[in-house]
């Protein structure tokens, strides 16, 4: 086995600089298990922060369905095949009635990417409405629709058909207290008044129910609604992006934007879909989907192969067999209620605010002045402790917590009082 030393110097030499690594030591994780990652010194690590996998690293029965199914066939969608229909069969009954023609990729990006080429197809234009602070993926296309990176470092700042939306933060935004999704909205219209005037036409408005990137945001009340209601008048289609938050994360809901009461035309999925596996999928109306058959054919080598979809099926199954969406509920606003009881105790805790294993702790020093360089400290601290955290936001202040749906309310004592701890020390 390699040595630490000898990964960092191979990993300098042959892969690209841009690609960063976690923390200031960096770990050698060599193995998973449930909720824990393990060292190649056999340090075990409670894995606070890995939506990806979902049902919990290496679960078996998504180990035992891959292998299966890679022994029998994997192959494209030219041929016919059972596992593919049967998982988007069982994918749409997850989603509200109309939501009912699947599309399958490889990962968020590809999702996302594709339901902007449906929404372009469907209306005929190209003006997209975004918030301030999101992230949608790592196409060159979904760059343009994410101001967290084409307004960050090395950012060339947003193409002139993307319309940005002050960030719908109720705590430092523009706008602020619990009643302030209405003055959000008002932006909503702003922005469709400012497309009109140029004599174009609304093509969507895409939004996480629940900011991932934005700092584990949670959407002020009425605004997603109101937001729909105003892009869906001027013509626009709306797109729930469910990369971060879906397959029952939020506990109360299955999806993040059932929590707001609305109902998207375009629902885009990945991460968590496979467990780890390359799996995504957009989901929409047969009327868009009409839309795009428009003689080019949309065809993905890899996307809806065999293998991926019986490992989501397995994903699926495990879901609902071992009740994670409802331990996410129950964990989650355990977890959420210890962590608020902190914030008396703690001058650096801002704000403490999530949904289900979805939570957030924003760091801010006097005045709301994003405490960044604390947070960062704070993470690297916790991981000689053995937890695994990180930090996101637009001013990287905001210390994210998004385990595996396998942890429990013993694992969340033990990160209350690790946090506690660090925050005192």
């Amino acid at each position: 086995m390699l040595d630490h030393k000898e990964i960092l110097d191979l990993r300098s030499k042959h892969l690209g600089p841009s690609l960063s690594v976690s923390y200031d030591e960096p770990l050698h994780i060599v193995r998973g298990e449930g909720q824990y990652l393990f060292d190649a010194k056999g340090n075990r690590y409670l894995d606070c922060v890995n939506n990806i996998q979902h049902v919990g690293h290496c679960h078996p029965k998504v180990i035992e369905a891959a292998q299966q199914q890679y022994k029998k066939l994997n192959t494209n969608t030219r041929y016919l095949d059972e596992t593919i229909v049967n998982y988007a069969k069982d994918i749409t009954s997850t989603l509200p009635d109309g939501l009912e023609v699947c599309f399958f990729a490889n990962s968020g990006s590809e999702a996302n990417d594709l339901a902007l080429r449906l929404v372009r197809q469907f209306t005929g234009d190209k003006a997209t409405i975004v918030l301030d602070g999101a992230y949608h993926g790592n196409l060159f296309s979904l760059i343009e629709i994410s101001p967290y990176k084409h307004n960050g470092p090395g950012g060339n700042g947003s193409p002139n058909f993307v319309y940005t939306l002050p960030m719908p933060d109720s705590f430092r935004g523009k706008y602020r207290g619990e009643d302030c999704g209405e003055k959000y909205a008002q932006e909503v219209q702003s922005a469709i008044n400012e497309i009109q005037k140029k004599g174009e036409k609304v093509s969507t408005f895409i939004a996480e129910a629940l900011m991932g990137c934005g700092g584990q945001l949670i959407l002020p009340k009425g605004f997603l609604k109101k937001a729909f209601d105003l892009v869906r008048a001027a013509g626009g289609v709306c797109i729930a992006d469910e990369i971060q938050i879906g397959f029952g994360r939020v506990g109360s809901h299955f999806w993040g934007f059932e929590t707001h009461g609305v109902v998207p035309d375009i629902v885009t999925m990945g991460k968590s879909m496979g467990n780890g596996h390359p799996l995504s999928a957009v989901v929409t109306t047969r009327e868009i989907a009409d839309s795009f058959n428009n003689g080019m054919e949309y065809f993905n080598s890899f996307g809806g192969n065999p293998v991926s979809c019986a490992v989501g099926q397995a994903v699926l199954d495990v879901i609902k067999e071992e009740g994670l969406q409802e331990n996410a509920l129950e964990v989650g606003s355990y977890l959420l209620n210890q962590l608020k009881n902190l914030q008396n105790q703690h001058d650096l805790f801002g704000e403490v605010r999530g949904r289900g294993l979805f939570i957030g702790i924003e760091l801010v020093k006097d005045e709301l002045v994003p405490a960044a360089s604390e947070a960062q400290t704070i993470v690297n601290q916790m991981k000689d402790k053995g937890l695994l955290l990180s930090t996101d936001g637009p001013d990287h202040n905001v210390i994210k917590i998004k385990p595996p749906l396998v942890f429990n309310k013993k694992n969340a004592d033990e990160l209350v009082k690790k946090i506690d701890e660090t925050m005192s020390e």
